[in-house]
């Protein structure tokens, strides 16, 4: 009768350590891979093209009809009391950057607005992310909302003061600085964007995962 000998090899068992070693390392290390696309990357592409671009109109949109509305209808004029209180319309000349910071210096928050929508516009081709897409496109219409009144309003281009026209709990900004819709898609896109990026969601659809190691 023959014996079969179950026992390994030195050679075949540091072989095997070797491999269950390189296994449990590839499972503690994080894992980059790009999300599943079910459509080729150029149609995605131009649907999040499309996607961040509407966003922006619609916040430019929004934020310019306000601003017409109110310098129109308010400016001179009392605050008005809404929902109780929790907000008011008071419409205000800021030369300064959103909610009334870095007064005196509206030429140069004029130019970082201008790099900012540069910036955005060379990152756009580049989006695979749909959340990032909306995020940039909240910022890229706050932007150029307060840009539109720096460039056109008076006292002149570059130098134009932003109409802020919300306070909330009390006028005038007694509690919260004065602030208007461009100002509140720059805030609100930016918190999704590094809310994104704490997630480990790029730009470019990437998805940082990193798995658990396995119990051994």
């Amino acid at each position: 009768m023959t014996l079969v000998s179950t026992e390994q090899s030195p050679q075949e068992q540091s072989s095997a350590e070797q491999a269950d070693a390189g296994s449990t390392a590839a499972e503690r290390a994080p894992e980059t891979q790009p999300e599943a696309a079910d459509e080729s990357p150029r149609d995605g592409s131009r649907k999040l093209l499309a996607l961040l671009g509407g966003v922006a109109v619609v916040a430019l949109g929004i934020d310019i009809v306000t601003k017409i509305a109110v310098v129109a209808n308010l400016e001179g004029h009392a605050p008005v009391r809404l929902l109780g209180g929790v907000l008011y319309l008071d419409v205000l000349r800021n030369p300064g950057a959103a909610f009334s910071l870095a007064t005196g210096m509206t030429w140069l928050l004029a130019l970082l607005a201008i790099a900012v929508v540069g910036v955005i516009i060379w990152l756009a081709p580049k989006l695979r992310s749909p959340g990032w897409a909306v995020g940039l496109g909240l910022v890229l219409g706050g932007a150029c909302g307060n840009l539109v009144d720096r460039i056109f309003r008076a006292p002149g281009p570059l130098q134009g003061h932003v109409v802020d026209f919300l306070s909330v709990f009390a006028p005038g900004g007694a509690i919260w600085p004065v602030f208007n819709v461009a100002d509140s898609c720059i805030v609100c896109g930016g918190i999704l964007v590094v809310l994104l990026s704490l997630m480990g969601r790029d730009y470019d659809g990437t998805v940082h995962r990193k798995k658990k190691a396995v119990a051994s």
